[in-house]
Formats: C-alpha cells, sequence, structure tokens
C-alpha cells in the first residue's frame, strides 16, 4: 500500500512538474526574476513551411520585433516545418489555447469564418496590385475583424502568391486537359468545388502527404504557388506547372483568443504593430523568392504553360456559379471587391 501511495504521488508531482514546462502561452519568473531578463511569457508559434520560407521568416521577424519593443518580456518560439501539427490541427490547437500564434491559410479558417470564403473565389482579383488595395484598405479590415467568436483573433495579412495547378500527367493548356486528373486540395469545400468545376476530381489531404502522393500515383497534380512548388521538390514528381493564377489567396497571421486575454492592452498593442511590421517584411521576402523559385524549376526541366488570355477566360466562366453558390450572403462584397481599384 505505501509503494502505491508512493507512486501516485510521483506521478502526481510528475504531472505538475510537466504541466508547469510544457503548457503553451505559460506565464514565467517571479518579479525579481523578471527584472533580471527571464521572459514573462513564452509563447508558440505553429508555421507549416520550413525554415528558409517567407511565412517563416517573416514569423521570425514577429518574434524578434516582439522580443525587442519589449525588453524580452515577451518570447516566441517559432515551430516551422509542421512539427506542431497540420492545418487543421493546428487551427483547432489555437482555438483552445494549445497553441498561441500561427500562420495560416484561409481555406481551414472558412470553415470557422464564412465570410472568408469571398476571399478563396477563383480568379477573384485582376492581379496582386488589386489584391493589396483590398487588403490594405476598408474591406481588408473588415475581414481581420470577423472573428468574433472563433476563439481566434486575426493580426495581419501575409502574401502567400498566386496558386496554380501542377501536375505529373500531362500539360494543362486548355480547360479539357483538367477532365479526370486527381488534384490534391485543402481541407476546404470551396477548394473541391472548383477542381470538380473545372471537370477535375479534388482528393483532400494533409500538405505533408502530396509529395509521397504524387510518387504512387494516388494524385496526379496539385495546386500552389511557386515557392511551395519548389520548396516542397513537388516539381521533382510532377513537371507540368500551369500558370493560371486560379488563387491569390492572402495568408494570416493569427493569435488564440485565450492567449490574447493573456496580455495588457499595451502588449496587445506592441504585438499588432510587430504583426503588421513583420508582414510589410514577408511580403518583401516573397516577392524575391518567387523569382529564384521559378527560376529554379525551369533550370530543373519543369514544363511551363501559361494559359492563354483566351482559355483562362474558359476557366473563369466554369467556376462562375460558385460566386452565388458559396458567397450569396456576400455578394455585395465581391462586387465591391472587383470593383477596387478600377
Amino acid at each position: 500500500m505505501r509503494k502505491k501511495l508512493l507512486s501516485t504521488a510521483l506521478w502526481a508531482a510528475m504531472a505538475v512538474l510537466l504541466t508547469s514546462c510544457v503548457g503553451s502561452g505559460k506565464q514565467v519568473g517571479t518579479q525579481s526574476e523578471k527584472a533580471s531578463g527571464t521572459p514573462e511569457f513564452v509563447f508558440t508559434y505553429a508555421e507549416n513551411q520550413a525554415e528558409d520560407y517567407p511565412t517563416t521568416q517573416g514569423a521570425y521577424k514577429f518574434a524578434e520585433l516582439i522580443n525587442e519593443k519589449t525588453n524580452g518580456r515577451i518570447q516566441i518560439d517559432i515551430q516551422a516545418g509542421g512539427v506542431l501539427g497540420d492545418e487543421k490541427s493546428v487551427c483547432e490547437q489555437l482555438q483552445f489555447g494549445g497553441i498561441d500564434f500561427a500562420r495560416m491559410s484561409l481555406s481551414p479558417l472558412a470553415e470557422l469564418v464564412p465570410k472568408l470564403n469571398v476571399l478563396l473565389l477563383p480568379y477573384l482579383y485582376r492581379d496582386a496590385d488589386h489584391m493589396w488595395a483590398v487588403l490594405d484598405g476598408e474591406i481588408g479590415e473588415d475581414f481581420i475583424n470577423s472573428f468574433d467568436g472563433s476563439d481566434l483573433t486575426a493580426l495581419s495579412w501575409y502574401d502567400g502568391g498566386a496558386r496554380n495547378f501542377y501536375n505529373s500527367v500531362r500539360p494543362i493548356e486548355k480547360l479539357e486537359d483538367m477532365k479526370g486528373l486527381k488534384i490534391r486540395v485543402q481541407e476546404s469545400e470551396m477548394m473541391r468545388g472548383m477542381i470538380e468545376a473545372l471537370d477535375a476530381n479534388p482528393v483532400p489531404m494533409a500538405y505533408a502527404d502530396v509529395y509521397s502522393a504524387l510518387q504512387t500515383g494516388a494524385i496526379d497534380g496539385a495546386e500552389n504557388n511557386w515557392p511551395s512548388y519548389e520548396s516542397t521538390n513537388h516539381y521533382e514528381v510532377a513537371k507540368y506547372f500551369t500558370i493560371d493564377e486560379h488563387n491569390r489567396v492572402p495568408e494570416l497571421q493569427l493569435v488564440s483568443r485565450s492567449t490574447w486575454d493573456k496580455l495588457s492592452p499595451e502588449d496587445q498593442a506592441i504585438i499588432k504593430e510587430c504583426a503588421l511590421e513583420s508582414a510589410k517584411y514577408e511580403k518583401q521576402l516573397w516577392a524575391e523568392r518567387e523569382k529564384t523559385s521559378e527560376e529554379k524549376v525551369r533550370a530543373a526541366g519543369s514544363e511551363i504553360t501559361e494559359l492563354s488570355p483566351e482559355e483562362k477566360e474558359r476557366f473563369q466562366e466554369a467556376v462562375k456559379p460558385m460566386y452565388e453558390r458559396y458567397c450569396g450572403d456576400y455578394m455585395e462584397i465581391v462586387v465591391a471587391i472587383i470593383a477596387a481599384g478600377k
């Protein structure tokens, strides 16, 4: 009996120790320790891209700025390469505070905030300048403030470039070339709907599984931007890349609401300022990375096809019914976005 009691006590002590060591967004240090340089808060930040990717480098800049502006009181621990889980898992952990900060694409977030589906509509923008005129204005601010009730707080937009199709079967030069292709998509009803509208077969799949799925033929292709296509080495197993820019989907920096509520208004203001400043840095890195990624995959032998204006119009017409289907309640916003910058 005594051994059993000792064992129970030992496990209880270990549980307390583990909770104090690995709890997300933990507050640490006594007042004297804080004064001597020990961080008051240590927060986790989830990023699913590699260390050298623009969004990851933006996250490191974000952490660096916060450390500087709080004199080390707030520390952000960047966990890159998807080590904290895929985007769907990270989103769930953010909601209950298991992870404090993250950079996420909009597809999984639209499941929580349906209004974000507007920004996922294919062929919504004329070009990059059009998108940033929208996001940096009142419309973009309205989207940032749309997360009430989601247990998340949005901080800033990151550039995610333009998404294009690539596959291992054939060049896509016309709409008919999409027919029957098995295309990986994110966990998003909108993205599945786009692939179906183009007469291909959507295959929802975690980002980390795409390379092996292309190797084995479980999928024929995927869709993403130049840096993602290059950094994941997908060009090794899917050499046909088609520039159609069907989506310009921005990324978001987010913080768990439970973490946000721990902070003083002064610290919240600092974090918001650092998020916006890191976004400018990430945007610059993105433009540079797009160029180098394109050069690398072209040099490696990828076959690059750019849709003609006439064919792109056919792709646009094929997906037009999606606008009312997925965003019927937000058509005023859609019309405002299309008209912006003209």
